[in-house]
Protein backbone atom coordinates (compact mmCIF):
# COMPACT_ATOMS: atom_id res chain seq x y z
CA UNK A 1 0.00 0.00 0.00
CA UNK A 2 1.17 3.54 -0.67
CA UNK A 3 -0.15 6.77 0.76
CA UNK A 4 -0.76 9.37 -1.90
CA UNK A 5 -2.75 12.48 -2.69
CA UNK A 6 -5.74 11.57 -4.80
CA UNK A 7 -6.60 13.58 -7.90
CA UNK A 8 -9.76 14.54 -6.07
CA UNK A 9 -7.57 16.57 -3.72
CA UNK A 10 -7.80 14.40 -0.58
CA UNK A 11 -5.32 11.96 0.92
CA UNK A 12 -6.17 8.47 -0.19
CA UNK A 13 -4.79 5.04 0.55
CA UNK A 14 -4.65 3.22 -2.76
CA UNK A 15 -3.22 -0.16 -3.72
CA UNK A 16 0.02 -0.02 -5.69
CA UNK A 17 -0.99 -3.26 -7.41
CA UNK A 18 -4.10 -5.45 -7.41
CA UNK A 19 -4.30 -7.37 -4.13
CA UNK A 20 -4.78 -11.12 -3.95
CA UNK A 21 -8.42 -11.83 -4.61
CA UNK A 22 -9.00 -8.69 -6.69
CA UNK A 23 -9.70 -10.80 -9.78
CA UNK A 24 -12.37 -12.82 -7.97
CA UNK A 25 -13.97 -9.67 -6.60
CA UNK A 26 -14.02 -8.16 -10.09
CA UNK A 27 -15.60 -11.33 -11.51
CA UNK A 28 -18.27 -11.42 -8.79
CA UNK A 29 -19.12 -7.74 -9.26
CA UNK A 30 -19.29 -8.13 -13.04
CA UNK A 31 -21.54 -11.19 -12.74
CA UNK A 32 -23.86 -9.37 -10.34
CA UNK A 33 -24.02 -6.36 -12.64
CA UNK A 34 -24.80 -8.56 -15.66
CA UNK A 35 -27.52 -10.55 -13.87
CA UNK A 36 -29.30 -7.52 -12.48
CA UNK A 37 -29.05 -5.76 -15.84
CA UNK A 38 -30.55 -8.87 -17.46
CA UNK A 39 -33.50 -8.45 -15.11
CA UNK A 40 -33.61 -4.69 -15.69
CA UNK A 41 -34.00 -5.18 -19.46
CA UNK A 42 -36.66 -7.91 -19.46
CA UNK A 43 -39.49 -5.67 -20.69
CA UNK A 44 -37.66 -4.13 -23.65
CA UNK A 45 -37.66 -7.16 -26.02
CA UNK A 46 -41.35 -7.70 -25.24
CA UNK A 47 -42.32 -4.13 -26.16
CA UNK A 48 -43.86 -4.97 -29.54
CA UNK A 49 -45.68 -8.01 -28.12
CA UNK A 50 -47.10 -6.04 -25.20
CA UNK A 51 -48.18 -3.30 -27.57
CA UNK A 52 -50.42 -5.77 -29.38
CA UNK A 53 -51.65 -7.56 -26.27
CA UNK A 54 -52.50 -4.37 -24.37
CA UNK A 55 -53.47 -2.27 -27.44
CA UNK A 56 -50.92 0.42 -26.68
CA UNK A 57 -50.05 3.52 -28.67
CA UNK A 58 -46.43 4.07 -29.71
CA UNK A 59 -45.97 6.59 -26.87
CA UNK A 60 -47.50 4.21 -24.29
CA UNK A 61 -45.17 1.46 -25.47
CA UNK A 62 -42.18 3.78 -25.19
CA UNK A 63 -43.20 4.80 -21.66
CA UNK A 64 -43.65 1.16 -20.62
CA UNK A 65 -40.15 0.09 -21.63
CA UNK A 66 -38.60 3.35 -20.36
CA UNK A 67 -40.01 3.26 -16.81
CA UNK A 68 -37.43 0.74 -15.48
CA UNK A 69 -34.71 2.87 -17.08
CA UNK A 70 -35.61 6.08 -15.29
CA UNK A 71 -36.22 4.38 -11.93
CA UNK A 72 -32.97 2.44 -12.16
CA UNK A 73 -31.16 5.60 -13.11
CA UNK A 74 -32.47 7.79 -10.30
CA UNK A 75 -32.05 4.93 -7.84
CA UNK A 76 -28.30 4.94 -8.46
CA UNK A 77 -27.98 8.23 -6.58
CA UNK A 78 -28.96 6.91 -3.12
CA UNK A 79 -27.55 3.42 -3.84
CA UNK A 80 -24.13 4.89 -4.68
CA UNK A 81 -24.08 6.90 -1.45
CA UNK A 82 -25.24 3.86 0.55
CA UNK A 83 -22.43 1.82 -0.98
CA UNK A 84 -19.89 4.36 0.26
CA UNK A 85 -21.27 3.71 3.75
CA UNK A 86 -22.18 -0.01 3.86
CA UNK A 87 -20.02 -1.53 1.12
CA UNK A 88 -20.75 -3.84 -1.78
CA UNK A 89 -20.92 -7.01 0.35
CA UNK A 90 -24.18 -5.75 1.83
CA UNK A 91 -25.57 -3.90 -1.18
CA UNK A 92 -25.08 -6.45 -3.98
CA UNK A 93 -26.98 -9.33 -2.31
CA UNK A 94 -29.70 -6.99 -1.03
CA UNK A 95 -30.41 -5.44 -4.43
CA UNK A 96 -30.35 -8.83 -6.18
CA UNK A 97 -32.90 -10.28 -3.75
CA UNK A 98 -35.19 -7.27 -3.93
CA UNK A 99 -35.09 -7.26 -7.73
CA UNK A 100 -36.38 -10.85 -7.85
CA UNK A 101 -39.74 -9.70 -6.43
CA UNK A 102 -40.88 -7.46 -9.34
CA UNK A 103 -39.43 -9.99 -11.80
CA UNK A 104 -41.78 -12.67 -10.45
CA UNK A 105 -44.69 -10.23 -10.38
CA UNK A 106 -44.19 -9.31 -14.05
CA UNK A 107 -44.06 -12.98 -14.97
CA UNK A 108 -47.19 -14.02 -13.08
CA UNK A 109 -49.18 -11.04 -11.79
CA UNK A 110 -49.15 -8.24 -14.37
CA UNK A 111 -51.98 -8.25 -16.89
CA UNK A 112 -52.71 -4.62 -17.71
CA UNK A 113 -50.81 -1.48 -18.61
CA UNK A 114 -51.08 -0.31 -14.99
CA UNK A 115 -49.76 -3.65 -13.73
CA UNK A 116 -46.80 -3.64 -16.09
CA UNK A 117 -45.99 -0.03 -15.23
CA UNK A 118 -46.03 -0.87 -11.51
CA UNK A 119 -43.84 -3.94 -12.04
CA UNK A 120 -41.51 -1.98 -14.31
CA UNK A 121 -41.18 0.73 -11.68
CA UNK A 122 -39.80 -1.71 -9.09
CA UNK A 123 -37.87 -3.61 -11.75
CA UNK A 124 -35.82 -0.44 -12.06
CA UNK A 125 -34.01 -1.45 -8.87
CA UNK A 126 -31.97 -3.88 -10.97
CA UNK A 127 -30.43 -0.95 -12.81
CA UNK A 128 -28.88 0.52 -9.65
CA UNK A 129 -26.06 -2.03 -9.21
CA UNK A 130 -23.78 -0.01 -11.45
CA UNK A 131 -23.37 2.44 -8.58
CA UNK A 132 -22.41 -0.44 -6.28
CA UNK A 133 -19.77 -1.98 -8.51
CA UNK A 134 -17.85 1.12 -9.60
CA UNK A 135 -16.60 2.19 -6.13
CA UNK A 136 -16.10 -1.48 -5.20
CA UNK A 137 -13.85 -2.23 -8.19
CA UNK A 138 -12.18 1.16 -7.88
CA UNK A 139 -11.06 0.28 -4.34
CA UNK A 140 -9.46 -3.02 -5.37
CA UNK A 141 -7.26 -1.74 -8.22
CA UNK A 142 -4.42 0.79 -8.46
CA UNK A 143 -4.91 3.94 -10.58
CA UNK A 144 -2.91 2.64 -13.55
CA UNK A 145 -5.15 -0.44 -13.80
CA UNK A 146 -8.53 1.05 -12.97
CA UNK A 147 -9.53 1.98 -16.50
CA UNK A 148 -9.33 -1.62 -17.68
CA UNK A 149 -10.84 -3.05 -14.47
CA UNK A 150 -13.76 -0.63 -14.57
CA UNK A 151 -14.20 -1.39 -18.26
CA UNK A 152 -14.37 -5.11 -17.55
CA UNK A 153 -16.93 -4.48 -14.83
CA UNK A 154 -18.87 -2.21 -17.16
CA UNK A 155 -19.10 -5.05 -19.65
CA UNK A 156 -21.69 -6.45 -17.29
CA UNK A 157 -24.11 -4.16 -19.10
CA UNK A 158 -24.12 -7.07 -21.53
CA UNK A 159 -26.91 -8.41 -19.36
CA UNK A 160 -29.14 -6.40 -21.67
CA UNK A 161 -27.82 -8.50 -24.57
CA UNK A 162 -28.72 -11.70 -22.73
CA UNK A 163 -32.23 -10.34 -22.38
CA UNK A 164 -32.39 -9.34 -26.03
CA UNK A 165 -31.14 -12.76 -27.18
CA UNK A 166 -33.27 -14.89 -24.90
CA UNK A 167 -36.49 -13.24 -23.70
CA UNK A 168 -38.61 -13.51 -26.86
CA UNK A 169 -37.17 -16.90 -27.79
CA UNK A 170 -37.76 -18.42 -24.35
CA UNK A 171 -41.26 -16.99 -24.22
CA UNK A 172 -42.10 -18.69 -27.51
CA UNK A 173 -40.29 -21.97 -26.78
CA UNK A 174 -41.41 -22.54 -23.17
CA UNK A 175 -43.97 -20.07 -21.80
CA UNK A 176 -44.49 -16.34 -21.40
CA UNK A 177 -43.54 -16.53 -17.70
CA UNK A 178 -40.43 -18.72 -18.08
CA UNK A 179 -37.88 -15.91 -18.75
CA UNK A 180 -39.04 -14.17 -15.57
CA UNK A 181 -38.88 -17.37 -13.49
CA UNK A 182 -35.38 -18.11 -14.78
CA UNK A 183 -34.07 -14.64 -14.01
CA UNK A 184 -35.64 -14.62 -10.54
CA UNK A 185 -33.96 -17.95 -9.70
CA UNK A 186 -30.58 -16.68 -10.92
CA UNK A 187 -30.94 -13.48 -8.90
CA UNK A 188 -31.61 -15.41 -5.71
CA UNK A 189 -28.72 -17.78 -6.42
CA UNK A 190 -26.35 -14.89 -6.99
CA UNK A 191 -27.46 -13.15 -3.80
CA UNK A 192 -26.63 -16.25 -1.75
CA UNK A 193 -23.25 -16.73 -3.44
CA UNK A 194 -22.34 -13.05 -3.10
CA UNK A 195 -23.17 -13.08 0.59
CA UNK A 196 -20.54 -15.78 1.19
CA UNK A 197 -17.91 -14.82 -1.40
CA UNK A 198 -17.98 -11.05 -1.86
CA UNK A 199 -15.91 -8.92 0.51
CA UNK A 200 -14.93 -5.27 0.70
CA UNK A 201 -11.31 -4.21 1.08
CA UNK A 202 -10.53 -4.16 4.81
CA UNK A 203 -8.99 -0.68 4.51
CA UNK A 204 -11.65 0.81 2.26
CA UNK A 205 -12.57 4.41 3.06
CA UNK A 206 -15.97 4.55 4.72
CA UNK A 207 -17.85 7.73 3.94
CA UNK A 208 -18.56 10.05 6.85
CA UNK A 209 -21.61 12.22 7.30
CA UNK A 210 -25.24 11.73 6.38
CA UNK A 211 -26.55 10.31 3.13
CA UNK A 212 -28.01 13.66 2.08
CA UNK A 213 -24.87 15.52 3.07
CA UNK A 214 -22.69 13.30 0.87
CA UNK A 215 -25.10 13.62 -2.03
CA UNK A 216 -25.15 17.40 -1.65
CA UNK A 217 -21.34 17.47 -1.69
CA UNK A 218 -21.21 15.33 -4.83
CA UNK A 219 -23.80 17.48 -6.58
CA UNK A 220 -21.85 20.67 -5.80
CA UNK A 221 -18.67 19.35 -7.42
CA UNK A 222 -18.26 20.77 -10.97
CA UNK A 223 -16.67 17.53 -12.15
CA UNK A 224 -19.88 15.67 -11.27
CA UNK A 225 -22.05 17.74 -13.61
CA UNK A 226 -19.49 17.66 -16.42
CA UNK A 227 -19.02 13.89 -16.31
CA UNK A 228 -22.78 13.45 -15.97
CA UNK A 229 -23.35 15.16 -19.31
CA UNK A 230 -20.76 12.98 -21.04
CA UNK A 231 -22.15 9.78 -19.56
CA UNK A 232 -25.71 10.81 -20.37
CA UNK A 233 -24.71 10.87 -24.04
CA UNK A 234 -22.43 7.79 -24.06
CA UNK A 235 -24.26 5.34 -21.83
CA UNK A 236 -27.63 7.00 -22.38
CA UNK A 237 -27.22 6.47 -26.10
CA UNK A 238 -26.42 2.81 -25.52
CA UNK A 239 -29.47 2.31 -23.28
CA UNK A 240 -31.74 4.16 -25.69
CA UNK A 241 -30.70 1.98 -28.61
CA UNK A 242 -30.94 -1.24 -26.61
CA UNK A 243 -34.46 -0.25 -25.51
CA UNK A 244 -35.88 1.21 -28.71
CA UNK A 245 -33.91 -0.41 -31.56
CA UNK A 246 -36.20 -3.48 -31.75
CA UNK A 247 -39.24 -1.24 -32.24
CA UNK A 248 -37.36 0.89 -34.79
CA UNK A 249 -36.29 -2.12 -36.84
CA UNK A 250 -39.78 -3.61 -36.85
CA UNK A 251 -41.43 -0.30 -37.75
CA UNK A 252 -38.96 1.01 -40.35
CA UNK A 253 -37.75 -2.20 -41.99
CA UNK A 254 -40.58 -4.64 -41.34
CA UNK A 255 -38.40 -7.17 -39.56
CA UNK A 256 -39.79 -10.08 -37.57
CA UNK A 257 -39.68 -9.33 -33.83
CA UNK A 258 -37.29 -12.19 -33.16
CA UNK A 259 -34.97 -10.99 -35.94
CA UNK A 260 -35.11 -7.42 -34.60
CA UNK A 261 -34.30 -8.65 -31.09
CA UNK A 262 -31.30 -10.62 -32.33
CA UNK A 263 -29.97 -7.65 -34.30
CA UNK A 264 -30.35 -5.47 -31.22
CA UNK A 265 -28.44 -8.06 -29.23
CA UNK A 266 -25.62 -7.79 -31.77
CA UNK A 267 -25.57 -4.01 -31.23
CA UNK A 268 -25.42 -4.51 -27.47
CA UNK A 269 -22.70 -7.18 -27.64
CA UNK A 270 -20.42 -4.93 -29.68
CA UNK A 271 -20.97 -1.97 -27.35
CA UNK A 272 -20.27 -4.19 -24.34
CA UNK A 273 -17.10 -5.59 -25.91
CA UNK A 274 -15.81 -2.10 -26.61
CA UNK A 275 -16.29 -0.84 -23.05
CA UNK A 276 -13.21 -2.61 -21.59
CA UNK A 277 -11.28 -1.47 -24.65
CA UNK A 278 -12.30 2.11 -23.91
CA UNK A 279 -11.03 1.68 -20.35
CA UNK A 280 -7.82 0.00 -21.52
CA UNK A 281 -7.12 2.78 -24.01
CA UNK A 282 -7.74 5.35 -21.28
CA UNK A 283 -5.11 3.70 -19.06
CA UNK A 284 -2.57 4.26 -21.85
CA UNK A 285 -3.71 7.47 -23.52
CA UNK A 286 -5.64 10.63 -22.79
CA UNK A 287 -9.31 9.71 -22.16
CA UNK A 288 -10.29 13.26 -23.13
CA UNK A 289 -9.00 12.73 -26.68
CA UNK A 290 -10.73 9.36 -26.83
CA UNK A 291 -14.06 10.92 -25.85
CA UNK A 292 -13.72 13.72 -28.41
CA UNK A 293 -13.21 11.10 -31.11
CA UNK A 294 -16.07 8.93 -29.83
CA UNK A 295 -18.66 11.70 -29.79
CA UNK A 296 -17.56 12.98 -33.19
CA UNK A 297 -18.02 9.53 -34.71
CA UNK A 298 -21.46 9.13 -33.15
CA UNK A 299 -22.52 12.53 -34.50
CA UNK A 300 -21.51 11.71 -38.06
CA UNK A 301 -23.01 8.21 -38.07
CA UNK A 302 -26.29 9.32 -36.47
CA UNK A 303 -26.68 11.97 -39.14
CA UNK A 304 -26.13 9.34 -41.83
CA UNK A 305 -28.67 7.00 -40.16
CA UNK A 306 -31.28 9.78 -40.23
CA UNK A 307 -31.78 9.18 -43.94
CA UNK A 308 -32.57 5.47 -43.39
CA UNK A 309 -30.18 3.81 -45.85
CA UNK A 310 -30.91 0.16 -46.70
CA UNK A 311 -30.40 -2.09 -43.69
CA UNK A 312 -28.09 -4.40 -45.62
CA UNK A 313 -25.29 -3.48 -45.50
CA UNK A 314 -25.19 0.31 -44.97
CA UNK A 315 -27.68 0.60 -42.12
CA UNK A 316 -26.17 -2.35 -40.27
CA UNK A 317 -22.66 -0.89 -40.53
CA UNK A 318 -23.89 2.49 -39.30
CA UNK A 319 -25.53 1.03 -36.21
CA UNK A 320 -22.54 -1.19 -35.45
CA UNK A 321 -20.28 1.84 -35.74
CA UNK A 322 -22.47 3.76 -33.29
CA UNK A 323 -22.41 0.74 -30.94
CA UNK A 324 -18.62 0.55 -31.00
CA UNK A 325 -18.21 4.27 -30.39
CA UNK A 326 -20.72 4.41 -27.53
CA UNK A 327 -19.16 1.37 -25.86
CA UNK A 328 -15.70 2.92 -26.06
CA UNK A 329 -17.06 6.16 -24.65
CA UNK A 330 -18.67 4.53 -21.61
CA UNK A 331 -15.33 3.00 -20.66
CA UNK A 332 -13.48 6.27 -21.12
CA UNK A 333 -15.89 8.33 -19.00
CA UNK A 334 -15.35 6.19 -15.89
CA UNK A 335 -11.62 6.15 -16.45
CA UNK A 336 -11.95 9.91 -15.98
CA UNK A 337 -14.02 9.40 -12.81
CA UNK A 338 -11.21 7.30 -11.33
CA UNK A 339 -8.70 10.03 -12.17
CA UNK A 340 -10.65 13.07 -11.02
CA UNK A 341 -12.62 11.94 -7.95
CA UNK A 342 -11.29 11.12 -4.46
CA UNK A 343 -11.80 7.43 -3.46
CA UNK A 344 -14.15 8.21 -0.59
CA UNK A 345 -16.46 10.11 -2.93
CA UNK A 346 -16.49 7.71 -5.87
CA UNK A 347 -19.73 6.02 -4.82
CA UNK A 348 -21.72 9.24 -4.47
CA UNK A 349 -20.32 10.73 -7.67
CA UNK A 350 -20.84 7.44 -9.52
CA UNK A 351 -24.45 7.40 -8.39
CA UNK A 352 -25.09 10.85 -9.83
CA UNK A 353 -23.13 10.22 -13.05
CA UNK A 354 -24.75 6.81 -13.46
CA UNK A 355 -28.17 8.34 -12.94
CA UNK A 356 -27.43 10.85 -15.66
CA UNK A 357 -26.44 8.01 -17.97
CA UNK A 358 -29.66 6.16 -17.33
CA UNK A 359 -31.75 9.31 -17.74
CA UNK A 360 -29.92 9.89 -20.98
CA UNK A 361 -31.44 6.59 -22.09
CA UNK A 362 -34.92 7.46 -20.86
CA UNK A 363 -35.75 10.42 -23.04
CA UNK A 364 -34.63 9.29 -26.54
CA UNK A 365 -37.19 6.44 -26.78
CA UNK A 366 -39.92 8.88 -25.77
CA UNK A 367 -38.67 11.40 -28.34
CA UNK A 368 -38.43 8.74 -31.04
CA UNK A 369 -41.94 7.51 -30.31
CA UNK A 370 -43.34 11.06 -30.33
CA UNK A 371 -41.43 12.02 -33.49
CA UNK A 372 -42.61 8.96 -35.36
CA UNK A 373 -46.17 9.43 -34.14
CA UNK A 374 -46.18 13.04 -35.34
CA UNK A 375 -44.24 12.76 -38.61
CA UNK A 376 -44.24 9.08 -39.59
CA UNK A 377 -40.44 9.25 -39.80
CA UNK A 378 -37.46 8.95 -37.45
CA UNK A 379 -35.33 11.51 -39.30
CA UNK A 380 -35.69 14.31 -36.74
CA UNK A 381 -34.86 11.94 -33.87
CA UNK A 382 -31.53 10.95 -35.42
CA UNK A 383 -30.71 14.58 -36.25
CA UNK A 384 -31.23 15.46 -32.58
CA UNK A 385 -28.90 12.62 -31.57
CA UNK A 386 -26.23 13.89 -33.97
CA UNK A 387 -26.51 17.41 -32.55
CA UNK A 388 -26.32 16.13 -28.97
CA UNK A 389 -23.20 14.08 -29.68
CA UNK A 390 -21.56 17.08 -31.37
CA UNK A 391 -22.33 19.17 -28.27
CA UNK A 392 -20.74 16.51 -26.04
CA UNK A 393 -17.60 16.53 -28.20
CA UNK A 394 -17.39 20.32 -27.85
CA UNK A 395 -17.83 20.18 -24.05
CA UNK A 396 -15.11 17.53 -23.80
CA UNK A 397 -12.69 19.49 -25.97
CA UNK A 398 -13.09 22.66 -23.87
CA UNK A 399 -14.32 22.51 -20.27
CA UNK A 400 -13.47 18.88 -19.51
CA UNK A 401 -10.03 19.12 -21.12
CA UNK A 402 -9.16 22.10 -18.89
CA UNK A 403 -10.34 20.31 -15.74
CA UNK A 404 -8.42 17.14 -16.58
CA UNK A 405 -5.29 19.21 -17.25
CA UNK A 406 -5.61 21.00 -13.90
CA UNK A 407 -5.98 17.67 -12.04
CA UNK A 408 -3.03 15.95 -13.73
Amino acid sequence: MTKSLSRGGEPASTPSRPDSGAGLMLAMATAGFAITFWAWALLSPLGATLREQLHLSSVQQAVLVAVPVIVGSLGRIPVGALTDRFGARVMFPAVALLTAIPVLYLGHGAGSLTGYLAGGFFLGLGGTTFAIGIPFVNSWYPPRRRGLALGVFGAGMGGTAISAFSTVQLSKAVSSSFPFDLVAAILVGYAVLAFFVLRDRPDRQRAAGSLFGRLATALRMPVTSQLSVLYAVAFGGFVAFSVYLPTYLVTSFGLDRGDAALRTAGFVVLAVAMRPIGGWLSDRADPVKILIGVFSVVSVLALAAAFEPPLRPAGTLLFLGIAGALGTGTGAVFALVARLVAPGEVGAVTGVVGAAGGLGGFFPPLVMGAVYGATGSYLLGFVLLAATAAGAATLTATVVRRRAGASA
